[in-house]
């Protein structure tokens, strides 16, 4: 008589590791590094208003679709705060301040300021998460401040530019924007984040875009081809794909460890602006911008160093 076979156990998933955390915050940042030369394009027959709302509200349509058809969960009253606060980071607040600079400074000038980002989101994941960071830590970010400002002076010629004001509130937003956005991630998950934060923000801003589009239609008619392809990807790509990648990975690895790999990005963002658009690029720019890396690895080694 044949013996019955006791069944397979069903084979577990392994967690995901730090390392595909680094993964996807990688091909985050790849995805982000094109959003400062990509705007610097639309900015120049878009008006800023309309590249800034106007993304984020095309960005809710297939971020809407997603949580329809996949019957996503609602964020709980825990994770309701973070969502909101990431939409007025990322969704409405970096793009605005970013844009409004682009008008006045370039792209590569941009990335330079950006290369605060990791710095500050690890600010705010310290500060929501109830770390205390060593005082080296605060040297080390006072540091990074001055040298951007510092930057900003000898590229203004010895004051600083609309631009850099700009650059600055949209590097806290960002940093805002990032840090809740990964601790909501946690949970929510990261596409299911982005695209709750881009659902609520659609409301508020459906009326603005329209109005906006019914003045650019009776004004400057319709934009270039360039123009249009620079915008679908502020909309699609920096607004949204990117974001299911890097709140994934941050939410994976955790913030402070995989939010340095942000720092590549302004060598990437320089990198496309005179490769891609033949941007002029000052050698300042690359180093300052090694300058910055240094002070922000600086400031997350002695973070670490505390820690152990």
């Amino acid at each position: 008589m044949l013996s019955r076979s006791a069944p397979c156990p069903a084979p577990t998933l392994s967690p995901p590791t730090a390392w595909q955390g680094y993964g996807y915050g990688l091909l985050g940042v790849l995805i982000f590094s094109l959003t400062l030369p990509m705007t610097r394009v639309a900015v120049t027959e878009m008006s800023p208003w309309l590249i800034s709302l106007g993304r984020a509200w095309l960005a809710a349509v297939p971020a809407i679709l997603m949580l329809v058809l996949t019957r996503s969960r609602r964020p709980t009253r825990e994770e309701w705060p973070a969502v909101i606060l990431a939409a007025l980071g990322v969704v409405i607040g970096w793009p605005l301040t970013s844009t409004f600079a682009l008008t006045t400074v370039s792209s590569s000038h941009g990335a330079v300021f950006n290369g605060l980002l990791p710095l500050c989101t690890a600010m705010f994941a310290a500060w929501r998460s109830g770390e205390r960071p060593p005082r080296a830590f605060w040297a080390w970010a006072g540091a990074g401040a001055v040298l951007v400002m510092v930057y900003g002076l000898q590229q203004g010629a010895g004051r600083f530019q609309a631009g850099d004001v700009w650059l600055l509130v949209a590097v806290v937003l960002g940093g805002m924007g990032y840090a809740e956005g990964a601790r909501a991630s946690r949970t929510l998950g990261g596409a299911r984040t982005i695209c709750w934060a881009l659902a609520i923000s659609a409301p508020i801003l459906t009326v603005p875009v329209m109005l906006l589009l019914r003045d650019a239609a009776a004004t400057t008619g319709w934009p270039g081809m360039p123009v249009i392809g620079a915008f679908a990807y502020l909309a699609f790509g920096s607004m949204f794909l990117g974001f299911f990648a890097w709140y994934r990975g941050l939410a994976i690895g955790g913030i402070a460890r995989v939010g340095q790999v942000q720092l590549l990005q302004p060598f990437l963002t320089v990198l496309a602006a005179a490769t891609l658009f033949h941007e002029s690029v000052e050698p300042s720019a690359f180093v300052f911008a090694v300058a910055v890396i240094l002070v922000i690895a600086g400031g997350r080694r002695a973070m670490l160093n505390s820690a152990r």
